[in-house]
């Protein structure tokens, strides 16, 4: 319990602190975008960081050298923990956005963090709405943001098991060309979602694959690409368990 209390006061504190750095962005924006992208970058990362830190969690990175640093990538990983988000974020090398559920907007400052950060809110519920940010994402590809995408749409609260892929994600690799870098992440709802409310050591396993191009797929693939990624995802994350 101790650890979810620090872990609570740590992410308050960096919020409330963080507001005058917000203001200071929000200027830096005004001249010049990409410092302030990758500013804001990193200020988020030392967060992310803390918050691991606290968690006491230890992770192994493999395959890191499969993602591009010169060109934004479509990150594409299975959900299990809050945690996923920290744990990848710290590792990509240039301004990236996730796809968020809309109903993050409601938590004040953390929103704006969110919005500098190029992430996107999803109404889960509204296709329309899913469509357009879809196209919100193309967008952010085409001016060099990286986006990440947990496709399963929510967090899978059942370990050692896959949620299908929504295929309407992948229209953004399709649109763009990006590679697409499957994340495959292994025990990560041990830090936190296996025994609530409480925060617990772990060891989790994240194995970045080789790019996957969707123009080299054919036209049938295309319409499978969800499904063969997920394939990819769920290889390495059974080959990973015994690292565990």
């Amino acid at each position: 319990m101790i650890r979810f209390i620090l872990l609570v006061l740590f992410v308050v504190l960096f919020l409330v602190c963080s507001i005058p750095l917000l203001i200071a962005e929000y200027i830096i924006g005004k001249f010049n975008m990409d410092f302030k992208n990758r500013s804001s970058l990193a200020i988020v990362k030392w967060a992310f960081r803390g918050c691991l830190w606290i968690t006491g969690v230890e992770i192994t990175v493999i395959g890191e050298e499969n993602v591009p640093k010169d060109r934004p990538v479509l990150y594409i990983g299975n959900h299990r923990s809050y945690f996923d988000i920290l744990m990848t974020y710290i590792r990509v090398p240039r301004p990236t956005g996730y796809i968020a559920k809309k109903e993050m907007l409601r938590y004040p400052l953390l929103k704006n963090w969110m919005k500098y950060l190029h992430c996107l809110f999803l109404d889960r519920k509204d296709i329309k709405q899913g469509m357009k940010t879809i196209l919100e994402g193309i967008e952010k590809i085409n001016s060099g943001i990286s986006i990440c995408i947990f496709p399963e749409g929510t967090r899978n609260k059942v370990n050692d098991t896959f949620l299908p892929f929504h295929e309407g994600s992948f229209k953004i690799a399709e649109k763009t060309g990006c590679p697409i870098i499957p994340m495959s992440i292994n025990n990560a709802a041990a830090i936190f979602e296996d025994h609530l409310p409480l925060i617990k050591k772990a060891h989790v396993i994240l194995e970045y694959g080789k790019p996957v191009y969707m123009s080299e797929m054919t036209r049938e693939e295309k319409k499978k690409a969800g499904a063969k990624v997920q394939e990819i995802i769920k290889e390495t994350y059974y080959k990973n368990k015994e690292l565990v």
